[in-house]
């Protein structure tokens, strides 16, 4: 890619710089899903360029390997976005997948600690498990005890036939 870099204009050199491990290790994931963002409309801006006018070149030319070499620069230009993205899409994985394992290592202390019983627990609403883990003090029914038995009988009945 570093071979290629003398194709880029200013502002494009600047996006690219970006890109540096350094200045990629100070972002989050926040800041890499934005640079992640404008790295892929400047690859889709010079792939599309790239195929508009060489295929108004083959149309002069008479034919796709005549028409090849005047497209040099602009298809330097889209496989250097190309591999950029490549970069930050494989970074802003990394970045993600550790994330989502802190969080997951996060909710299963809070579950050995017994302080965490799932997504309810962060809400305060009156009878809901509350931030000391205790159950709730009545049972949430559809209108009648009866009828939720029933209800539970015949989805017992139906796994029943399925599993036999």
């Amino acid at each position: 890619m570093e071979d290629s870099l003398w194709v880029l204009k200013d502002d494009e050199l600047d996006l690219i710089r970006e890109l540096e491990p350094e200045r990629l290790a100070e972002l989050d994931e926040d800041g890499l899903l934005a640079l992640h963002k404008r790295v892929r409309r400047a690859r889709n801006k010079h792939v599309k360029r790239y195929r508009r006018d060489a295929a108004t070149r083959v149309e002069e030319a008479g034919g796709r390997g005549a028409a090849a070499p005047k497209s040099d620069k602009a298809r330097l230009r889209a496989s250097v976005f190309e591999e950029a993205l490549s970069r930050i899409s494989a970074e802003l994985a990394r970045v993600a997948h550790e994330e989502a394992e802190a969080l997951k290592d996060e909710r299963l202390a809070r579950a050995r600690e017994g302080r965490w019983a799932g997504p309810q627990s962060q809400t305060s609403h009156a009878g809901g498990i509350g931030s000391e883990g205790r159950a709730r003090e009545h049972q949430k029914t559809s209108g009648g005890v009866k009828r939720d038995a029933s209800s539970a009988a015949q989805g017992a009945k139906r796994q029943a036939k399925r599993d036999s």
